[in-house]
């Protein structure tokens, strides 16, 4: 009978499980740069982790040219988030400025991650924040970078400020009608155009609402592609530029950790830069627009009050396209415009509105009187056509009509310089309050 035999199989070595390890990044500005940048640094991390022994590469989490100071970095959060999920085990960077510069930032975070077990190495100090002295040397570090973004801030801060006394911009961004090239703003004909003709519908009595429709049903898109609204509109009535003057910090930073942008009300001094580039619309026009969007503002506020009825409500007709004329707010009384023109726009009715000052003016020679009363318009016109060339057709209750013809006033004779001073410092004033 043969005898088994029994052969003893060492056991086989444990597999060591590799170190799961990220890159964090934070990438030059401009979609070309960054894109360039970002996939340099991927293939530089995936190297240098895939040949390290017992590394395995678990991607690179990139900002694109945010500031360190801030810890509202969308991929820094990210990378946050995926070690807390258990996927990540060990951090590289290039170096504690480009992790952050805010030290509280820096060592609440690194403590977080500390705590779950997750090593961070900084490449430029060699450091690890796991090793025995990490954290000391880190807070001492990390105090230093934080000192270093507030010495490069307030030296920017002082090169931004020597810029604005000379009327050089800073920042900012194109906006319909201009782009910035060399930090000038160079005139655009084709979207000037279309400025001047928003300024123009939302002077002839035009609402923003109804010129944003006009543009929409036109197929014109704003800067970014959009449909426009109230606010397009608004923002371009209200955008001093357009003057041809510039004004310049209209904010200011908080300060050099927070990086927060608030509107300055008077807390930093301001620059107007007059005749500072080619203008789109006259100093006169624009105030002219800011008079009207303040009376506009103010009859809206009072909308809760019951309408008083016009003398003039019903009686007058559109000879164009028949429709009814209604009462509106302008830059300097009231006006009567076609109610198919106020709606649609002037490819649908091309009538033009009549002030209701002059209104009362040619109604008193129609009818030989000394004083514009309700009762006698009511009981005297049975109503009044309007057509181009400033002609009005009376058609009076006993049978007869009377044509008239009335006469434009100049926008501009009843500012003297003072008023016009008076509402350019109170545009201006509103401009800081709006812009960007």
């Amino acid at each position: 009978m043969d005898q088994k035999r029994i052969t003893k199989i060492d056991a086989l070595p444990k597999l060591q499980k590799k170190t799961r390890v990220a890159a964090y990044a934070r990438v030059s500005t401009g979609k070309d740069a960054m894109l360039h940048s970002l996939a340099a640094q991927v293939s530089y991390y995936n190297k240098m982790i895939s040949e390290h022994e017992g590394w395995e590469f678990a991607g690179v989490y990139a900002d694109e040219a945010l500031t360190g100071t801030k810890d509202t970095r969308e991929e820094f959060q990210k990378l946050i988030c995926d070690c807390k999920a258990g996927i990540i085990d060990m951090i590289v960077v290039k170096s504690i400025s480009r992790f952050a510069r805010n030290t509280f930032t820096m060592l609440k975070t690194v403590r977080e991650l500390k705590a779950l077990g997750i090593d961070v190495f900084f490449e430029e100090q060699n450091l690890h924040t796991l090793s025995a002295e990490g954290e000391m040397v880190l807070t001492f570090l990390a105090s230093f970078a934080q000192e270093e973004a507030r010495s490069v801030s307030e030296n920017m801060k002082w090169k931004i400020k020597k810029d604005y006394e000379k009327g050089i911009l800073w920042g900012g961004k194109d906006m319909y009608g201009y782009k910035i090239v060399n930090r000038r703003l160079v005139l655009i004909p084709e979207q000037a155009e279309l400025v001047r003709r928003v300024f123009k519908m939302y002077l002839d009595g035009c609402g923003v609402q109804m010129i944003a429709n006009i543009l929409n049903k036109e197929g014109i898109r704003t800067l970014k592609d959009c449909t426009w609204n109230k606010s397009t509109i608004l923002n371009m009535i209200g955008n001093y530029n357009y003057t041809g003057s510039l004004v310049l910090q209209k904010t200011y930073r908080e300060d050099y950790l927070s990086k927060k942008t608030i509107r300055n009300k008077g807390e930093k001094d301001m620059y107007v830069i007059d005749d500072d580039h080619e203008p789109i619309i006259s100093l006169e026009d624009f105030l002219m627009a800011q008079e009207l969007r303040k009376q506009r503002c103010e009859l809206s506020n009072n909308k809760g009050h019951k309408p008083v009825r016009n003398r003039y409500t019903s009686l007058i007709r559109c000879g164009i396209c028949g429709a009814k004329f209604k009462r509106k707010n302008r830059y300097k009384g009231k006006i009567w415009a076609c109610s198919t023109y106020n709606t649609q726009g002037k490819n649908e009715c091309a009538s033009k509105a009549i002030p209701e000052e002059i209104l009362n003016e040619v109604t008193l020679q129609v009818l030989g009187i000394n004083e514009v009363t309700d009762e006698l318009v009511q009981n005297s016109i049975d109503y009044i056509e309007t057509f181009n060339g400033n002609k009005l057709v009376y058609h009076l209750k006993d049978g007869n009509t009377q044509e008239v013809y009335w006469k434009d006033r100049s926008r501009r004779e009843s500012w003297t310089p003072e008023m016009r001073e008076q509402a350019r410092m109170r545009a201006i004033n509103q401009h800081r309050k709006e812009e960007h």
